[in-house]
C-alpha cells in the first residue's frame, strides 16, 4: 500500500478513527434524516442530487454524492490535491457496503425462506446483491469496515464474509422487520440480537428434545381427534404445529422473565390444542364435550372452540395464571376485550409498565389484514387509558385465509402484517416448518416487548393441512396448493428426523414419542406437567359473591345528608393556584350551591355525587368514550384545564380524584376515535374487574352502531353463553332535539330486541336523583349484569330534570315513577300515558296548556326487566281509566313500543284498551327538517291526548 493511501486511510474521515462515527451517521441520516445533527443533515440533503464522481448518474443518488463528498474532503484535509482516482474509488465502495447492509436490513425479509411449501420461487431483489453497488467478485476479498455490525468483534471483514452474514441473518429461517422503527436504541437492539447469532439459536438436547415433544402435542390431539371424532368440527391446526412450540415457549420464558399471569386471545383455528397443549385442560374433559357427556349448565352454552379456560402453570420463575379468553365467530373482535382485561389485571397489581401481565393475541392471517378491529385495537396500544405494556400477536399464517390463497384477494398489502407498522412494531417472519428458528424467534420477540414494553408481532408462515374445517374440501379450489400439501410429511416427522440425523435421539426416538403421547389421550391424562391445582395468586378475583343471585330492583342507594355535602365540598374545590374557565367557575359554583340544598341537583352534579360515593366507598370508577371528561355536551366537567397552563404540565385537575385519603381510583378518558375497539375493551376491563364501575359513554347514542359486534356477542349474550357475568355500563345519548336523523336514537329498540334471560338492564332515567341511585345501585347490589343507559341531551340542563337534595337522601332508583300531580283525581282519570324518556316532559307541558284533568302520565324508567309489580300498582291507582297509551318520541317502528306493549297488556285491568302514540313508521331515526320534527311533535301529543287510532288492543 502506498505512503499516500496510508496517509489517507489515517485520516480521511471515511476511514480514519471517525470511520464508525460517519458511517453510523450516515446510516441514520438514511433511516431518518431527522436523527443527526442539523449541520450534517443539511450537508447531506444538499448532495442528493449531486451527480457521482465520474460524471455518470448514480442507481442511487443517496449514497454516491456522499462518497464523493467524503473522498473531497479528505483529499483538501489529509494532503491536498495529491489524491488519485483510486482512492476515491475505494471511499465510494466503502459507503455502498455500507448501503448494502441497510439494503438487508430492509429488504432481506423478502428473501428469507419462509414458505414451507416452497410453492414460488424467490424474487429477484436486485438491491440485496453487491452488483446493485459496483461491488464485483473482485472485492468479494477486500476488507471493509465491520463496526456498524455485530456479526464479528473485529474492526474489519472482507465483503465475502459481510454477504455470508447478512443472507445468513436475514435470508434464512427468519425474515425480520424492524427498520422501520425511528427509536434508534430499539433498532440498535434488533441487530445486535439477529446478527450477533446469524438470527439462529444454539439449543441444547434437552431443550431440542423438549420442542419435539411439544410438536408431538400438537400433532398427536388433532390426528386422535381427527381419528375418533372423524368429521366433527375443531378446526385443525395440522401445518401449524410449530405454533404449540412457540406458546410453550411464550409461557416458560414469560415465568422466568417476571409475567405472572398470561391472558390469551385467538379464534378458532388451533383453540383446542391450545386449550389441552398449553393451558393443560384434561383431554377427558375435551373428549366429553366431544361425546356429548359433558353438563350442560348453561342456559344456552357455546360450541367448544368458542370456550375459554385459566389454569395455573409451573415455570422456572413462579407460577403463571394463564386466561384463554371466550370469544365468538366474529374474527379478532376478542383483541380489544383481552387487552381489557390485562388493563385491569395490571391495575390490580399496581403495574403501571406491564411486566407482570402479558397479552397474546392469536390471528389467522387474512383476519389480521382484513379486520378494522385490530388497527383500532392497535391505535389503542400506547395510549395512556389503554396502555398493557405491550402484545405479543402470533400469527398463524397458512396462506389461505378463508377460501382465497391469492394475496391480491385477500390483502392490499405485501405481508399480512403490514398494519402493525402504524405502530411500528417488529415483525419477525418465521418459517414454521423451523421449529428452532420459531423457538429463536419467540424468544426475541417475547425480551423485545418485556425489554421496551412495546407491541410485537411473531408471523408464523405454515400452512392448513385440512379445510377450513373438517367438512371442506379445499382441493375443489386450491388444486395445486393441497398437492404440495398432500405431499408434506409434517413439522414433527422433519424435525424428528433432523433430531436423529444429528444424534439427538435414537432411531426410534421420535415414535416412542408419538406412541406415548397416544397413550396420554387413551387415559385422559394431562399433556403438560406440572397443572398447578391448588394455588391462587393473591390477586385472583372472587366472583361468587356475584353470581347465582335472583334479580332484585332494590338497592340502599341513599347518602345520609352529611356525606352528600362533605363530597359536594370536595368535588367544587379547587386549588387555589388553579384557573379555571369562567364558564366552569359558574358551573363549580352551581355545583357547591347544589351541595348545600340552595338549588336543586342537575345531571351533572348527580353524576358527580354518585362517583364521589362510590369511590369514597371502595368502588373504582372507570369512565371511557370520545369527549367524556368534559362531556359531548358540556355538562361533565370531570377534567378541570387550567387557562394559564398546558395540559401536558400539570394543566388539569380532576375533584373525583381528591374527594377522600383512601379513595378508589377515579379514571376518566378521552379515547380515541373508535368504538368498537374502545366498547370491547371496556369489557374486557368489566370482565376481570367486578369491583369498578366500568362505564363507555358514546360521544352520540348512534356510535354504539360502530360497537355492535361487542354488544350483540359480549355484553348481551356473554353469560348465558359462558357464564360471564359482567357489569359494563353503556351510556348512549338519546333524544328527539330536531337535529335531524343522525344523533337523535341511540337505537333502543336493538337493545329491548336482545333483551331476554335477565341478560342486562335498560334504563332511561329522567331526573339528576335517578342518574345517582342508577349508577349507585350498579354497584351496590351484588350481582353484575351490563347496564345500558339512554341518558339525555336536552334534559342535562332542564330544570324539569333537575332533584332536590331529600331525593339524594332517600328513596332509591324508581324503575316506575308515578303521576307527580297533586291537583289530580285518581277516580276521575279516564287515561293513563305510559312513557319514557324526555318526551314525559312534553307530556306533561301539553298537559298544562290544555288544562287536561282526566290523565295520568307514568314514567317508566327501567324498560327491562320490566318492572310488571310496579308498574301494574300504578295503573290500579286510576280503577276507571278506560284507555293506556304509550307514547314514545321515536318512530313506531322504532323505539320501545314493539317490545313494551305485551308487557303493558299483560298488567291493564279487563276492558281496557291501549292505544299508540307516537311518529308514524320510518325507515330513518328521525326526520332532518326541524319544522317537520315539530310537526311531529305536535301531532304526537294530540294523539297521545286525542281519540284512539289505528292500532287498539283490548283486555
Amino acid at each position: 500500500m502506498s505512503e499516500m493511501m496510508q496517509e489517507y486511510r489515517s485520516n480521511s474521515y471515511l476511514f480514519g478513527g471517525n470511520a464508525p462515527y460517519v458511517e453510523e451517521m450516515y446510516e441514520a441520516y438514511l433511516d431518518n434524516p431527522g436523527s443527526v445533527p442539523d449541520n450534517w443533515r443539511a450537508y447531506f440533503d444538499a448532495l442528493q442530487h449531486v451527480p457521482a464522481v465520474d460524471g455518470s448518474d448514480s442507481r442511487d443518488v443517496a449514497h454516491a454524492p456522499i462518497v464523493e463528498s467524503f473522498a473531497q474532503r479528505a483529499k483538501a484535509n489529509a494532503f491536498g490535491n495529491k489524491a488519485s482516482s483510486a482512492d476515491l474509488a475505494v471511499a465510494r465502495k466503502q459507503v455502498h457496503v455500507q448501503s448494502l447492509i441497510a439494503a438487508y436490513r430492509f429488504l432481506g425479509s423478502r428473501w428469507a425462506d419462509l414458505d414451507p411449501l416452497k410453492r414460488q420461487e424467490r424474487p429477484k431483489i436486485p438491491e440485496l446483491e453487491p452488483a446493485f453497488y459496483d461491488l464485483s467478485e473482485s472485492d468479494m476479498d477486500i476488507s471493509f469496515s465491520a463496526t456498524n455490525t455485530y456479526f464479528t468483534t473485529a474492526e474489519h471483514m472482507t465483503l465475502r464474509e459481510i454477504v455470508q452474514a447478512l443472507r445468513e441473518t436475514y435470508c434464512g429461517s427468519i425474515g425480520a422487520e424492524y427498520m422501520h422503527i425511528t427509536d434508534p436504541g430499539e433498532k440498535r437492539w434488533w441487530q445486535q440480537r439477529l446478527e450477533s447469532s446469524r438470527a439462529r439459536a444454539v439449543f441444547s438436547n434437552e431443550k431440542k428434545t423438549h420442542i419435539l415433544n411439544r410438536l408431538t402435542a400438537a400433532e398427536g390431539l388433532e390426528r386422535y381427534l381427527h381419528t375418533k371424532y372423524v368429521g366433527q368440527k375443531r378446526f385443525s391446526l395440522e401445518g401449524g404445529e410449530s405454533f404449540i412450540a412457540a406458546m410453550d415457549e411464550l409461557v416458560q420464558r414469560g415465568g422466568q422473565s417476571g409475567v405472572q399471569e398470561i391472558v390469551i386471545g385467538m379464534a378458532h383455528r388451533g383453540r383446542l390444542n391450545v386449550l389441552v397443549n398449553t393451558l393443560g385442560k384434561s383431554p377427558k374433559d375435551l373428549f366429553s364435550e366431544f361425546d356429548h357427556t359433558a353438563p350442560e349448565s348453561l342456559p344456552s352454552g357455546d360450541v367448544k372452540y368458542h370456550q375459554g379456560f385459566s389454569s395455573d402453570v409451573s415455570t422456572a420463575g413462579g407460577p403463571v395464571h394463564l386466561s384463554l379468553a371466550f370469544n365468538p365467530s366474529h374474527l379478532e373482535i376478542v383483541n380489544p376485550v383481552v387487552e381489557g382485561s390485562v388493563k385491569a389485571r395490571l391495575d390490580r397489581r399496581g403495574d403501571k409498565e406491564g411486566d407482570s401481565v402479558l397479552p397474546i393475541q392469536v390471528h389467522g392471517d387474512a383476519a389480521f389484514a382484513g379486520q378494522g378491529v385490530v388497527m383500532e385495537t392497535l391505535a389503542l396500544a400506547q395510549t395512556r387509558g389503554y396502555y398493557t405494556g405491550g402484545t405479543v400477536h402470533v400469527v398463524i399464517n397458512n396462506q389461505i385465509g378463508f377460501t382465497t390463497s391469492d394475496p391480491r384477494d385477500s390483502r392490499s398489502t405485501l405481508y399480512c402484517t403490514d398494519v402493525v407498522k402504524m405502530i411500528e412494531a417488529p415483525v419477525l417472519h418465521v418459517n414454521g416448518d423451523d421449529p428452532e428458528a420459531v423457538i429463536f424467534a419467540t424468544q426475541l420477540c417475547l425480551d423485545y416487548r418485556q425489554e421496551f414494553n412495546k407491541d410485537v408481532v411473531l408471523d408464523i408462515v405454515c400452512f392448513r393441512k385440512l379445510g377450513h374445517n373438517e367438512q371442506d374440501t379445499p382441493a375443489l379450489t386450491q388444486p395445486l396448493m393441497y398437492k404440495k400439501i398432500g405431499q408434506h410429511p409434517g413439522t414433527r416427522r422433519l424435525y424428528g428426523d433432523k433430531l436423529v440425523a444429528q444424534g439427538v435421539l435414537p432411531a426410534d426416538g421420535p415414535d416412542a414419542m408419538v406412541k406415548e403421547f397416544r397413550a396420554a389421550m387413551d387415559a385422559g391424562k394431562h399433556t403438560i406437567d406440572p397443572v398447578l391445582t391448588n394455588y391462587k395468586s393473591k390477586y385472583a378475583v372472587d366472583w361468587s359473591p356475584f353470581l347465582g343471585k335472583k334479580w332484585t330492583d332494590a338497592a340502599d342507594t341513599a347518602l345520609p345528608l352529611a356525606e352528600i355535602k362533605r363530597l359536594a365540598e370536595r368535588i367544587t374545590t379547587v386549588p387555589s393556584n388553579f384557573k379555571v374557565h369562567p364558564l366552569v367557575e359558574k358551573v363549580i359554583a352551581d355545583r357547591a350551591a347544589m351541595g348545600r340544598g340552595e338549588i336543586n341537583v342537575d345531571w351533572g352534579m348527580g353524576e358527580h355525587l354518585a362517583f364521589a360515593s362510590l369511590v369514597a366507598s371502595g368502588y373504582g370508577v372507570r369512565l371511557s368514550g370520545e369527549d367524556c371528561g368534559r362531556g359531548t355536551f358540556t355538562h361533565r366537567h370531570a377534567v378541570l384545564h387550567d387557562q394559564n397552563r398546558e395540559k401536558f404540565d400539570t394543566g388539569t385537575y380532576v375533584p373525583l380524584e381528591n374527594v377522600a385519603d383512601n379513595q378508589a381510583p377515579f379514571v376518566v378518558i378521552d379515547s380515541i376515535l373508535s368504538e368498537e375497539a374502545v366498547l370491547g375493551f371496556e369489557y374486557g376491563y368489566a370482565s376481570a374487574e367486578p369491583n369498578t364501575l366500568t362505564i363507555w359513554e358514546a360521544q352520540f347514542g348512534d356510535f354504539a352502531n360502530g360497537a355492535q359486534v361487542v354488544i350483540d356477542q359480549f355484553i348481551a349474550s356473554g353469560e348465558v353463553k359462558w357464564g360471564r357475568a359482567n357489569g359494563i355500563t353503556l351510556m348512549l345519548p338519546h333524544g328527539y332535539e330536531g337535529q335531524g336523523p343522525e344523533h337523535s336514537s341511540a337505537r333502543l329498540e336493538r337493545f329491548m330486541q336482545l333483551a331476554a334471560d335477565n341478560n342486562m338492564q335498560i334504563v332511561q332515567p329522567t331526573s339528576a336523583s335517578q342518574i345517582f341511585h342508577v349508577l349507585r345501585r350498579q354497584m351496590v347490589r351484588m350481582f353484575r349484569k351490563p347496564l345500558v343507559l339512554m341518558t339525555p341531551k336536552s334534559l342535562l340542563r332542564n330544570k324539569d330534570a333537575t332533584s332536590p337534595l331529600s331525593e339524594f337522601t332517600r328513596g332509591e332508583f324508581r324503575t316506575v315513577i308515578g303521576e307527580t300531580s297533586t291537583e289530580l283525581v285518581a277516580e276521575k282519570v279516564k287515561r293513563v300515558i305510559a312513557c319514557s324518556g324526555k318526551v314525559y316532559y312534553d307530556l306533561v307541558k301539553r298537559r298544562d296548556e290544555k288544562k287536561t284533568a282526566d290523565t295520568a302520565i307514568i314514567r317508566v324508567e327501567q324498560l327491562y326487566p320490566f318492572p310488571h309489580k310496579a308498574f301494574a300498582a300504578e295503573l290500579r291507582r286510576y280503577p276507571n281509566a278506560t284507555d293506556i297509551v304509550w307514547c314514545q318520541d321515536e318512530p313506531q317502528n322504532q323505539g320501545a313500543w314493539f317490545f313494551v306493549q305485551h308487557y303493558v297488556h299483560e298488567n291493564m285491568l279487563d276492558g281496557q284498551r291501549l292505544g299508540y302514540a307516537g311518529r308514524p313508521a320510518s325507515a330513518s331515526p328521525a326526520v332532518g327538517y326541524a319544522h317537520l320534527h315539530q310537526e311531529q311533535l305536535k301531532a304526537l301529543l294530540d294523539q297521545a291526548f286525542g281519540k284512539l287510532k289505528g292500532f287498539v288492543l283490548t283486555k
